[in-house]
């Protein structure tokens, strides 16, 4: 069915990056939300329950780390799938991530944008 009338949060503070991947992702037929900081992804997943997230770890307000481990205390956030993007290759918070079941960690300089689509996608169609 590909992605049409999939719904994709992207939680990012880059506003380059985030303009970059939602112009991505509707072009591939998503409806897009947008948060440039934690506190609002977490308030826009919990209201509109996308299909997925694209989640950056280091943002103000609320770290990535904290929106992923609030959302999965959720009865919804529980088991949306969940991928982190970031700059950093820190283990630790790698560690953290995939203990709070993030479905991937994708490190955006090693990442082109139709990557991380194919990863969404892939996900998506595993469900």
């Amino acid at each position: 069915m590909g992605s049409i009338n999939k719904k994709i949060l992207i939680v990012e503070d880059e506003a380059l990056m985030l303009r970059s991947l939602s112009d991505k992702f509707r072009e591939e037929k998503f409806t897009v939300l947008e948060a440039n900081d934690g506190a609002n992804g977490l308030d826009s997943a919990l209201a509109n329950h996308p299909d997925i997230i694209l989640l950056d770890i280091i943002m103000p307000k609320m770290d990535g780390l904290t929106v992923l481990e609030k959302l999965r205390q959720d009865e919804w956030g529980k088991e949306v799938p969940v991928i982190i993007l970031t700059n950093l290759s820190d283990s630790d918070k790698v560690a953290e991530a995939m203990k709070n079941r993030a479905y991937d960690f994708l490190v955006k300089a090693d990442w082109k944008l139709e990557d991380i689509v194919r990863k969404v996608n892939e996900k998506l169609a595993k469900d």
